[in-house]
């Protein structure tokens, strides 16, 4: 069975860390973009983070950008998502997303339509 599995989520004071990790399983994910993804309770799903198949490439959300790491460890099929400083706004359900290597760049796949395997998602929480 091919999926993506979120975890790192939880409860975490203002100003806290998390690491977020996103395994595949029943695929490689060496060769895919992967993205974090986000949804607020009332809220739209909105890109946090993205990263190519050769990890130069990245993106980030304006309001994350010098607060989050996204990274990935192919040995392990594992992407990451570190988060620091987080604020109680950052509060969502999480999402990591892979498309398939291809012609579509990040540019466009930040915007999360027809993205070919999504997770079910992680809870962050951030309350005092």
């Amino acid at each position: 069975q091919l999926q993506l599995v979120e975890s790192g989520g939880g409860l975490v004071q203002p100003g806290g860390s998390l690491r977020l990790s996103c395994t595949a399983s029943g695929f490689t994910l060496d060769y895919y973009k992967v993205g974090w993804f986000r949804q607020a309770p009332g809220k739209e799903r909105e890109v946090v983070s993205f990263i190519g198949s050769d990890s130069e490439d990245t993106y980030y959300e304006v309001s994350v950008k010098g607060r989050a790491t996204i990274s990935r460890d192919n040995a392990k099929n594992t992407v990451y998502l570190q988060m620091n400083n987080l604020k109680p706004e950052n509060t969502a359900v999480y999402y990591c997303a892979a498309d398939p290597p291809g012609e579509t760049q990040i540019k466009d796949l930040v915007y999360g339509y027809g993205i070919k395997y999504w997770g079910k998602g992680t809870l962050v929480t951030v309350s005092s």
